[in-house]
């Protein structure tokens, strides 16, 4: 009994032995003790569908009136298995069960709910000809994301190339599958260049297309697998967008006086993460006592100060801030001048407009503005406005200064000097002499006329 043909062999007679059984009640009469007959069973009410989660447990009821010597069986149709007989269970599979209460009802356990066990259930009676009714069980499962089938925790594309984001899932329904981003933005959809973008806060579909990937689309995206049977599934996937190094600086040209402080400002984006460093006559600049570096980390981007403290006349001049990662390189320049401390207190920040350079591996230079949504806020270019005018006051003072200077120092090449204030012009022998020759010139052609 215990090879798989000797399991087949008895299954196959249990079927004859039951099928015996169903049809011994052709051959039944059944009278009353006053030689009467008596009513034949009857079930009075259909078997009702239910709908059951995989590894729960599920009950199926039939209802049988005047059942007398008649026998009530379960049949799975789909199996073709036979449950029950009146109170035995003919299956040898252990999550079934009978139960009868002595009175109408005859109940079908089945405990720990299986896909394999969805299908119709036949409540029969083995009458001449049989009754029986007919219930579905369903088996809804959860849904889960195929790993194998999904992409990847992370996906690395380099910028302005395609993307495709894929989900998988299984489930009974076949589960919806919503993706949303992590951070609560909008997702971008965008496939001809002469189309519209399209932003939304859901994309449904098994398979997210990404088109012409910027920098602002990279973060985390969940796919959110669903089919009304709890719990709903998610997984989570990082889009990566690689690109070479750009820079920005807001001021290129920053003036302070000796024995001040001054901090210089460089903004740079990357991904991968670049290394980013302060060069000073071709030497890079260390932390020390009167060189400091802080920097500050969102993203992708960075933002990299120095501080410069007790500013002596060797620290001005050129200063590059440089970004490196695997896929190029960049550098931004500032020019830190001397301020006469006389006339201004504290450093004084010229505004430039700031083109991006950025070299990448194959010695490629891109030129083009700063990107519009950094650090272009409304406060930022009124703050611009008015560095503009501090600006154009300063310098018309400092022209003033310089030429009133060159007037009392710089001698004239025609050998005359500029007059000083409430002085009238200086004159050299050299020029009584050129002066009494050209009167006498044109006195004498004068007397031939």
């Amino acid at each position: 009994m215990d090879t798989p043909l000797a399991w087949l062999e008895w299954r196959r007679w249990w079927r004859v032995l039951a099928a015996l059984w169903l049809l011994q009640a052709t051959n039944v009469r059944c009278t009353d003790r006053a030689g009467g007959s008596k009513q034949k069973p009857e079930i009075t009410e259909p078997v009702p569908n239910v709908t059951v989660a995989v590894g729960r447990d599920a009950t199926l009821k039939c209802f049988v009136k005047h059942l007398d010597d008649y026998k009530v069986a379960w049949v799975h149709i789909d199996r073709q298995m036979i449950l029950t007989i009146g109170r035995h269970v003919i299956t040898r599979i252990p999550r079934f069960a009978i139960q009868h209460d002595n009175h109408h009802t005859w109940t079908l356990h089945v405990k720990d709910v299986a896909p394999e066990d969805r299908g119709y259930y036949m409540c029969q009676v083995n009458t001449d000809p049989m009754i029986s009714v007919t219930g579905h069980l369903d088996v809804v499962v959860p849904p889960n994301i195929v790993d194998e089938e999904s992409s990847s925790s992370s996906v690395s594309v380099r910028e302005n190339h395609n993307a495709s984001l894929v989900c998988r899932s299984t489930g009974v329904p076949q589960p919806k599958i919503a993706w949303r981003r992590e951070d609560g933005g909008q997702i971008n959809q965008k496939k001809l260049k002469k189309a519209k973008k399209t932003d939304m806060a859901v994309y449904n579909g098994e398979v997210l297309d990404l088109f012409k990937v910027s920098r602002t689309q990279m973060g985390a995206y969940l796919c959110i697998a669903s089919n009304k049977v709890p719990p709903s599934v998610s997984k989570r996937i990082t889009l990566v967008v690689e690109f070479a190094p750009m820079i920005w600086i807001p001021n290129q040209l920053v003036g302070a006086p000796k024995f001040t402080q001054v901090s210089l400002e460089c903004h740079t984006e990357a991904s991968p993460k670049a290394i980013t460093y302060w060069v000073y006559n071709d030497v890079m600049i260390l932390k020390s006592t009167r060189h400091e570096t802080r920097e500050k980390n969102d993203g992708y981007k960075l933002h990299s100060e120095l501080r410069i403290k007790n500013i002596t006349m060797e620290d001005f001049g050129a200063y590059r801030c440089v970004s490196k990662n695997s896929l190029g390189e960049t550098e931004g320049t500032i020019r830190l001048y001397e301020m006469d401390p006389q006339t201004t207190t504290g450093s004084y920040i010229a505004p430039t407009e700031v083109v991006i350079q950025t070299l990448d591996r194959e010695n490629t230079i891109y030129d083009q503005p700063y990107p519009e949504d950094n650090y272009e806020e409304e406060s930022s270019r009124n703050q611009r406005k008015d560095w503009r005018n501090k600006d154009d006051q300063f310098d018309g003072r400092r022209h003033r200064q310089e030429k009133e200077r060159r007037r009392q120092q710089k001698p004239r090449e025609d050998g005359w000097s500029w007059p000083k204030k409430n002085q009238g012009f200086k004159t050299s022998s050299s020029s009584y002499f050129v002066v009494g020759f050209l009167i006498y010139f044109f006195m004498v052609m004068f007397h031939q006329f």
